[in-house]
């Protein structure tokens, strides 16, 4: 476990009287602690919320408010927030009472400066131990809900679910690369679910599905009389999204001299609505998505080298299904019942040799064209593609031979997502040892589950 900080926490001081105000202040910002002094305990108040690091320190006795009344209010904000509370001698049977009531303790003026500095310590401590411990519960929390929305027992998937959460609690400009059907907007929803910013609005726009014309007005917003039929003002999605997230899909199909305005947006956090000049603050965190490499549309001069630095402040690459071959059976099994539900239909049993079939192709559409062909089955329309082709069910033109390696590699991935990556009871479910269950998977390249196989 790292090192509790009890140095350079933020003490906030309440007391009326000045003198005893700035004596405390003098002793514990040489101790290092950053200080806010009041002498009025509404002041106090302002800033504090769930995630505040530091602890309360007040007089227990003041005109306005006294310090029973304050520790209340702080606590009706977080009752995990340390409060100290100062009191004179006649007072300590109230200060007792205060802590029956929640105080973290209390000192007895005139304060003996040691024991503030020991006390305030002890108080910090607490506090980043409390705040530390809701981060690990959070974590754990996301982490569970978090594989119910990005499915796939893979290797690649968990990977990706880690950097996900990692991202989302940076709270940073974000860039999704991922080939078309790949989930991008699902990550990027996933993004803002498990931020900080997870209570605010989502919003979407798809660059490429706009006119020209319409983009800049969409962003940013317009004025009444900016362009003819601007009857009325318009709010953009950037103030739409004041307090979440923005997700700009294909974003490489925006415009060059749009991309000028979206890059000074991102560098001022201000946008100006069209037709107007003044600028308006905003504050959201921007994810943008593509299907190329933008790195290599900067170098060709399609896109602007120096707006994507600016997105590329974090990066995810969502791997396409080809490579996550594993996860195709949990995904399909997962789409049918889904798509079955959906339509009140009982969910239809999946032959071992559609599965087979399924492993075998080449998926251009990935996640969104297992999704399409799930729903295909769940309505029973069978599982081949509606265009037909080489790709189709079980691959129609195959020999015997590779049908059945289809069907064997199908059987094995389905035993190995059966038994949540127990490779010794998926051999069981095979009838096979496990060491021939490891042969036969290194010979179809079939990865060792996320949980690993030494059970």
């Amino acid at each position: 476990m790292a090192e509790v900080r009890t140095k350079g926490g933020t003490v906030v001081l309440v007391d009326d009287d000045p003198a005893v105000l700035e004596a405390m202040r003098e002793t514990l910002v040489l101790e290092g602690h950053q200080v806010r002094a009041h002498g009025e305990p509404l002041a106090a108040l302002c800033g504090l919320d769930a995630r505040f690091e530091g602890v309360v320190i007040s007089d227990l006795r003041m005109p306005e408010m006294d310090g029973l009344e304050l520790m209340a209010r702080v606590h009706g904000i977080d009752p995990a927030i340390p409060v100290i509370l100062v009191t004179g001698h006649g007072d300590v049977p109230r200060a007792v009472e205060a802590m029956r009531a929640g105080a973290f303790d209390f000192l007895e003026k005139p304060a003996d400066p040691d024991y503030l500095i020991a006390l305030t310590a002890n108080a910090l401590r607490l506090r980043a131990l409390e705040l530390d411990n809701r981060r690990l519960r959070g974590e754990r929390e996301a982490g569970h809900e978090i594989s119910g929305i990005l499915i796939g027992i893979s290797r690649a998937m968990a990977l990706l679910r880690d950097e996900v959460l990692a991202v989302a609690a940076a709270d940073v400009d974000t860039l999704i690369h991922g080939e078309t059907g790949t989930g991008k907007e699902l990550v990027a929803r996933c993004l803002h679910r498990f931020s900080p910013r997870g209570q605010g609005p989502f919003v979407a726009i798809n660059c490429g599905a706009l006119p020209e014309t319409l983009i800049a007005s969409e962003l940013f917003g317009h004025e009444a009389g900016a362009f003819t039929g601007a009857v009325k003002r318009r709010i953009g999605r950037f103030e739409h999204a004041s307090g979440g997230t923005l997700f700009l899909d294909e974003i490489e199909s925006m415009p060059l001299h749009l991309q000028t305005q979206l890059l000074r947006a991102l560098q001022e956090r201000a946008i100006e609505r069209v037709g107007s000049n003044e600028p308006v603050p905003i504050d959201v965190k921007v994810v943008a998505a593509t299907k190329v490499d933008l790195r290599e549309a900067a170098d060709a001069g399609s896109f602007r080298e120096d707006l994507f630095y600016r997105l590329n402040m974090a990066e995810i690459r969502i791997p396409p299904l080809r490579r996550r071959a594993e996860d195709i059976p949990i995904l399909f099994r997962h789409f049918v019942g889904e798509a079955a539900a959906a339509r009140r239909r009982d969910c239809p049993a999946i032959a071992p040799a559609v599965m087979a079939g399924l492993i075998g192709e080449r998926w251009r559409g990935n996640v969104r064209e297992l999704r399409n062909r799930a729903e295909r089955l769940a309505l029973g329309l069978g599982s081949r593609p509606a265009e037909g082709g080489a790709d189709g069910e079980a691959g129609a033109g195959a020999s015997l031979p590779e049908r059945l390696d289809r069907f064997e590699e199908a059987a094995i991935r389905e035993a190995i997502e059966a038994a949540s990556g127990n490779l010794s009871a998926a051999a069981r479910r095979l009838g096979i040892p496990r060491k021939k269950l490891y042969l036969r998977m290194e010979r179809h390249g079939i990865a060792l589950p996320e949980r690993g196989a030494a059970e």
